[in-house]
């Protein structure tokens, strides 16, 4: 996770959070996860689906294919070992291409493991602790190609779920131009400016109660 962010990174975020802060009460943490959940599944339905391939190849080659160079394909043997070598090739793949895992893993999955996770995140990172209950938790889950804003009972007692669809928007649209860090710093002032349009503005006695840095994590 370290080579994700640049020392250039870190402070394009940080210098997001203190600036978004210097017009609001709100204490905006920024944490980055590599993936949100295991998904054992992934391996067993990659070797079923490659495994039926399998099969209905060899079935499609005894049907069609006249010549010998195959005759041992279709023999008990030879079609089992190819059955069962493509099963444990999808296995491998899924457990290390993520591209290819993802596709083994339901959207109602990584869903649920990326709202528990966030959930523990705003937990581990006292995001609750604010004197006046103004924490916001900005969760980008990159395995998942997910984002959550979790707010405090403050924060969501002025802004409504859907008014944070242009701050996930902003992340997303970053990561996809290759810059994760600016959609986050631009996430980020946009929260800001939601906030503050929202009242929630900042106090003369404000401190910084919560690190302006952003959590790197794997898991």
């Amino acid at each position: 996770m370290d080579k994700l962010f640049t020392e250039a990174d870190h402070k394009i975020v940080e210098e997001a959070v203190v600036a978004a802060e210097k017009k609001t009460a709100g204490e905006i943490v920024p944490y980055i996860i590599k993936r949100s959940g295991q998904y054992r599944e992934t391996a067993w339905k990659a070797a079923v689906q490659f495994g039926l391939v399998a099969v209905v190849l060899i079935f499609s080659m005894s049907m069609f294919y006249a010549g010998w160079s195959f005759g041992w394909l279709f023999t008990f043997t030879g079609g089992a070992t190819v059955i069962l070598a493509s099963g444990i090739t999808g296995a491998v793949l899924a457990r290390y291409v993520p591209i290819l895992e993802r596709l083994f893993v339901s959207d109602a999955a990584m869903n649920e493991a990326v709202q528990n996770r966030s959930a523990r995140a705003f937990l581990e990172e006292e995001v609750f602790s604010t004197r006046d209950r103004t924490g916001i938790l900005i969760f980008v889950s990159l395995f998942e190609h997910r984002v959550e804003v979790v707010g405090d009972t403050e924060i969501n007692a002025r802004v409504d779920p859907e008014d944070w669809a242009y701050v996930v928007e902003d992340i997303l649209l970053g990561i996809k131009s290759g810059s994760l860090a600016g959609g986050l710093a631009r996430a980020i002032e946009r929260c800001g400016t939601l906030l503050s349009d929202r009242d929630l503005v900042i106090r003369e006695d404000d401190e910084n109660e919560l690190s302006d840095s952003v959590r790197l994590r794997d898991s």
